[in-house]
């Protein structure tokens, strides 16, 4: 659902996605908040970001 709301939000906007999907929109804006800031993301996230640089 979140690649749906990265591709369609510049058209439709995220709120009125959000109100169509079961999805809140905080959430979503967490989401991209973690995923566009490393110190903000879960570390898990971050760990597995170490391991997958180490696997290449």
């Amino acid at each position: 659902m979140i690649a749906f709301i990265d591709d369609h939000r510049g058209v439709y906007g995220v709120e009125p996605i959000c109100r169509v999907l079961p999805i809140d929109p905080l959430a979503y804006h967490v989401h991209v908040a973690r995923r566009d800031d490393l110190a903000k993301a879960l570390p898990r996230a971050r760990r597995d970001l170490v391991l997958m640089e180490g696997i290449r």
